[in-house]
């Protein structure tokens, strides 16, 4: 029986998949890539797919964008079937609005390469964060964010740091990310080279990186994080 494709939305040229595109073609799951600039584009429903990917992008939840309405009732409706949701930083938002959370300006502009330490506060914590992530108990995650969720109810936090409380959690089998797991070099840079205004304009601030300290040692960073990432969603692909 042929499988049914994953669906990856992505709300900016410049943020794809990534890392997770040679995830998925290693495990030789079929995956399509959706870019979303209007209502239209947003598929009318989540029948054809086997599960739901959402990607970043420079906007808000909370702009009055025509395709946002559509997003949020595609998403209600993976949820409301038990197909798998995945959320990487405005996808994360996305999928915490769509399940009743809010989302609000962080306290803290953050941008580069900060660690996230795992949550182990409670027994639930403890068991949640090894199913997602094994052993882990800290890794270098990438970020690029001014806004975060607040938790849907019933979430359990996985991820977090002194930037950004909520940085990743889980409900079932849907795990939702503020930071960046899916980066890749060139990814990277281009960020880097479309952003270079921002990151002028708030280098004062400790928790946003300079470009220079950004790219260096890019490669070993990458290469760290792409195994987290392959931990996280090798996990995230059984409830497919």
């Amino acid at each position: 029986m042929r499988r049914l494709p994953i669906l990856i939305l992505k709300f900016c040229e410049r943020e794809g998949p990534g890392y997770l595109s040679d995830f998925l073609k290693e495990q030789s799951l079929p995956f399509a890539v959706k870019m979303i600039n209007r209502s239209l584009d947003v598929p009318k429903s989540i029948k054809k797919f086997s599960g739901l990917v959402l990607m970043g992008g420079p906007m808000s939840v909370n702009e009055k964008l025509d395709w946002i309405p559509s997003v949020l009732s595609l998403i209600k409706e993976a949820y409301k079937v038990d197909k798998p949701l995945l959320g990487h930083c405005l996808g994360g938002q996305l999928i915490s609005k769509s399940l009743g959370a809010k989302v609000i300006k962080n306290k803290l502009l953050e941008i580069g390469w900060f660690k996230v330490q795992i949550c182990n506060k409670t027994n639930k914590q403890k068991l949640n964060a090894k199913n997602w992530f094994g052993e882990l108990n800290k890794f270098d995650a990438f970020h690029w964010h001014g806004e975060t969720f607040t938790l849907p109810k019933n979430a359990t936090l996985l991820l977090t740091n002194n930037n950004c409380k909520n940085q990743a959690y889980s409900i079932k089998k849907h795990l939702i990310f503020q930071c960046h797991i899916e980066m890749k070099e060139e990814l990277i840079k281009s960020w880097c080279n479309a952003g270079k205004d921002e990151l002028s304009d708030y280098k004062r601030i400790n928790s946003v990186q300079s470009s220079k300290i950004i790219k260096g040692n890019i490669i070993r960073k990458c290469n760290q994080l792409n195994e987290v990432a392959k931990i996280a969603y090798g996990n995230w692909i059984k409830g497919l």
